[in-house]
């Protein structure tokens, strides 16, 4: 039976016990998952499993035909803008960490503005507000101003900041906030510390709980995802899976969605613990679509442009195009510290064309919200 808090769900499971479970799934496990119309969060577990491997290119045919039947042949395409990179947390993985002794800048109205004008010149109407957490420099006040300036410009606007008090995230979704963004980095309670040693985020049930204080809020729709490279990214995405499971079945009125993000290399960040190959990666992406046909999934530009290229049919719904991951870096400030890089740095246009010739639809804007 499910309860209104997610902490309650994932203490009935041991991170050593899942990761055994997972690695223990065999082909049998894998196939019966294949022929099952509908999937349980324990076939999600088969489908990521060594066992499975195999079996990609199987797991690819579905996925895009399932991605086909609920989407279309459309990518959503969208665009981040990083309003600061002042941040009072130490992640180790992190650019914009608190003790990384780099040049902090935040986005006057005016920055804000020219760097809003160049995303529309490219064509985007879906923004994904980014932030460093930083409660005094980039507050609420910060995003209700922020948000009040921007929503006149792009039909949909996303935050992806520090975790918020619910009252927070109503007032977010009354201001014209479609999606909210929020990433655990990794379920593995036990080491999560080492991560995040200093700050707010250190504090691992706080941002476990946040979900469930966006889903009373009544956000249309939230993100979820992992840091793929600080654990092992079967078991974390087990868990994230997990999650969303929770979640669909407590606030179903709300969508949800699955990014991906790769450890990319960024200013004094750790290396990755876990290597997470191209085919890993895309086994995963696959098993998201075979086991939940309505999550949205999308890819950023941490990935590089072959694999960009290939995974467009096989079950991604939105990407990321021309990205800028520092505060200012499309046209006001391209100096400033990014919070990772890039690998594929191709030109809006070059993405646009490259969906189209896949034999899809790059979208800019899917709805047009209703005034009264």
């Amino acid at each position: 039976m499910y309860t209104k808090d997610f902490r309650s769900v994932m203490d009935r499971y041991e991170w050593d016990q899942v990761q055994e479970q997972i690695y223990s799934k065999t082909e049998s496990d894998v196939i019966r998952a294949l022929q099952l119309e509908r999937r349980s969060i324990d076939d999600f577990m088969a489908l990521i499993s060594p066992a499975a491997k195999p079996y990609l290119e199987q797991m690819a045919v579905q996925s895009q035909r399932l991605t086909q039947q609920r989407f279309g042949k459309t990518i959503q395409l969208y665009a981040p803008m990083y309003l600061s990179n002042e941040c009072q947390n130490i992640c180790t993985y992190c650019g914009f960490s608190m003790d990384n002794g780099i040049r902090r800048k935040t986005l006057s109205t005016h920055e804000m503005n020219a760097e809003a004008n160049a995303l529309k010149e490219m064509g985007f109407e879906h923004v994904l507000l980014v932030t460093g957490e930083a409660n005094k420099a980039v507050g609420m006040l910060y995003f209700l101003q922020a948000i009040e300036q921007l929503k006149t410009q792009f039909a949909h606007i996303s935050m992806e900041v520090q975790p918020l008090e619910e009252e927070a995230y109503r007032l977010l979704h009354q201001a014209g906030v479609q999606a909210i963004l929020v990433y655990q980095e990794t379920y593995h309670r036990e080491v999560y510390k080492q991560y995040h040693p200093k700050g707010k985020k250190s504090n691992f049930d706080y941002r476990l709980d946040t979900p469930d204080r966006i889903g009373r809020a009544g956000i249309h729709k939230m993100g979820l995802g992992v840091l793929l490279g600080l654990e092992d990214w079967r078991t974390d995405s087990f868990f994230n899976a997990l999650h969303i499971d929770y979640l669909q079945r407590t606030y179903w009125q709300s969508k949800y969605s699955v990014s991906f993000p790769r450890l990319r290399p960024a200013e004094g960040v750790i290396e990755p613990n876990f290597i997470m190959e191209d085919k890993d990666l895309l086994q995963l992406i696959c098993a998201y679509r075979l086991w939940n046909p309505d999550l949205e999934l999308s890819l950023s530009t941490r990935e590089r442009e072959h694999f960009r290229n290939h995974a467009i049919g096989l079950g991604i719904t939105s990407m990321s195009a021309g990205s800028k991951t520092n505060p200012g870096g499309y046209t006001v400030d391209p100096q400033s510290l990014m919070q990772f890089e890039t690998s594929d740095e191709r030109p809006v246009s070059e993405i646009r064309a490259l969906i189209q010739q896949a034999g899809y639809d790059p979208v800019w804007k899917d709805w047009d919200p209703v005034f009264t």
